[in-house]
C-alpha cells in the first residue's frame, strides 16, 4: 500500500512569476515541493511461524518471476497476473459477492472428461485468451476425451498440455479458441484468515454456480492420490456410476474412500465456502475478483459405503494456493507430465 506524506504549512513558490515552458499534457506535473522523509517503521518481532509464512512468499515470488520469464520468450499468450489485490470488479459492485460472480464467471468453464474409468465433470479457469484452461489433474487424469463449456455455452474440445500430479494441477487448451475473457490471477502470500471468498465451479454438473464464505485456515498439509491411484478404484469430479467420491486424507485420517497407496500432499488455502464434488479445478477468488486459489478438495461425511445422496459440503474445502499454480506454469506450459 502506498503511503501518501504531507507537510503542513506554507511555502515560497520558486516559478511565481516566471513565464513556463510548455508542459505535455501526458506528462506528470513537477512536484512543488521535495517530499518530507517518512520516519522509518519499528520492526516488530515475528516468531517463528511469521518466519515460515516469509520463507514461503519469498519462495513463491521466484517461481512466479521464473514462470513468466520463460513465458515471454516462448511467446505464449500473457497471463493477467498481480503481485497485489487488483480491483477486476466494478467500483460500484466492489466487495460483493455479485460483483465478484459477474466478473468472474466468464472465466470459469465447466470440464466434461470421458476415460476408461467412466466419465467425470470437473472446472477449470480461463488464464489466456487463447484458451488456455488449469484445473486439477485428478479432473483430466486419463482421460481420452476431454470437453468444456464456457459461461455463454459454447463448446470446445480440448488437450492436455501438461500435468502435474504432484500437485494435483493440469493445463489444457481449448481447440479453436480465441478471444476468451482471461481471469486474473492474484497473490495467495497475502491471504488472511477470515477474508472473504467466492467460489465459482460446476458442483454436481450445475455449471456457474457461486457459493461464498471465508478463508478458515492456512497452510493445511492436504493428502490426495497421484494420477497412477486415480483410474483404479474411483473417478474425481463428479463421477458417475461409482459414486459421488472426492477420497483425500487431512490430519491423519482418510475421507471419502480410500486414498491408495501413492499420494502426494501440498499445503492447500481451508474455505467454509461450500464445495461439492465437480468444484474441482474452480476457483477461490477474492472480493476485488482476482484468483487466489484452485479448489481441489473436500470434507464429507460420506464413506465409500454410504449412499451418494449424503455427500455434500460441511463447510470443510480446500485449495490450491494460486501462487503455487503460477510457480509451476511454465513446466505445465512444456508439457510435463509428473
Amino acid at each position: 500500500m502506498t503511503e501518501s506524506f504531507h507537510r503542513s504549512g506554507e511555502y515560497e513558490n520558486p516559478y511565481e512569476g516566471q513565464q513556463q515552458a510548455p508542459v505535455n499534457p501526458e506528462w506528470p506535473p513537477p512536484p512543488a515541493y521535495a517530499p518530507a522523509h517518512a520516519p522509518h517503521p519499528k520492526k516488530r518481532g515475528r516468531g517463528p511461524l511469521a518466519l515460515i509464512a516469509a520463507v514461503a512468499i519469498v519462495a513463491a515470488a521466484i517461481g512466479g518471476g521464473t514462470a513468466y520469464g520463460i513465458q515471454e520468450l516462448t511467446g505464449n499468450d500473457t497471463v493477467a497476473s498481480s503481485s497485489t489485490s487488483t480491483n477486476v470488479v466494478p467500483s460500484s459492485q466492489k466487495g460483493t459477492v455479485a460483483g465478484v460472480a459477474k466478473a468472474v464467471s466468464p472465466s470459469i468453464v465447466e470440464i466434461s472428461a470421458n476415460s476408461n474409468a467412466g466419465s467425470s465433470t470437473g472446472s477449470g479457469v480461463i488464464i489466456t485468451s487463447g484458451g488456455e484452461i488449469v484445473t486439477n489433474n485428478h479432473v483430466v487424469a486419463g482421460a481420452s476425451q476431454i470437453k468444456a463449456t464456457t459461461s455463454d455455452g459454447k463448446s470446445y474440445t480440448a488437450k492436455v498440455v501438461g500435468t502435474d500430479s504432484k500437485k494435483d494441477l493440469a493445463l489444457i487448451k481449448l481447440e479453436n479458441a480465441s478471444g476468451l475473457k482471461a481471469a486474473t490471477l492474484g497473490d495467495s502470500a497475502g491471504i488472511q484468515v477470515g477474508d472473504q471468498v467466492v467460489a465459482i465451479g460446476s458442483p454436481e454438473g450445475l455449471s456457474g454456480t457461486v457459493t461464498s464464505g471465508i478463508i478458515s485456515a492456512l497452510d493445511r498439509d492436504v493428502t490426495v492420490p497421484t494420477e497412477e491411484d486415480q483410474g483404479q478404484s474411483q473417478q474425481w469430479g463428479q463421477g458417475q456410476g461409482q459414486g459421488d467420491q472426492w477420497p483425500f486424507e487431512f490430519g491423519g485420517r482418510q475421507f471419502n474412500g480410500d486414498t491408495g497407496n501413492d499420494t502426494t500432499t501440498y499445503k492447500a488455502l481451508q474455505t467454509d465456502a461450500s464445495l461439492n464434488p465437480g468444484n474441482s479445478g474452480g476457483a477461490l477468488i477474492d472480493m476485488n475478483g482476482n484468483i487466489i486459489g484452485i479448489n481441489s478438495a473436500m470434507y464429507s461425511p460420506t464413506s465409500q459405503a454410504s449412499s451418494s445422496s449424503d455427500a455434500g459440503s460441511v463447510g470443510l474445502g480446500f485449495a490450491i494456493p494460486i501462487n503455487t499454480v503460477k510457480a509451476d506454469l511454465a513446466k505445465l506450459r512444456a508439457g510435463s507430465t509428473d
